[in-house]
């Protein structure tokens, strides 16, 4: 049998947690920040944890973790 790959594209974008979980950054974080509130800027430096909706999908890109 073939050994299973990794979606590298999702590696990129997915950590997994001690416990298990996936965290992810969120998108338009990176240029045009002065049009961007101070409120908004805050939360996008935040890492989020992945919906319980989308895990199977991540587990399925990210066999190994």
């Amino acid at each position: 049998m073939p050994k299973i790959k990794t979606n590298r594209a999702a590696a990129k974008r997915f950590k997994k947690t001690g416990s298990g979980k996936f965290t992810f950054s969120k998108s338009h974080a990176s240029h045009i920040l002065t049009h961007k509130t101070t409120k908004r800027k805050r939360r996008l430096r935040k890492t989020h944890i992945i919906d319980k909706t989308n895990i199977k999908e991540v587990r399925l890109l990210l066999p190994n973790g």
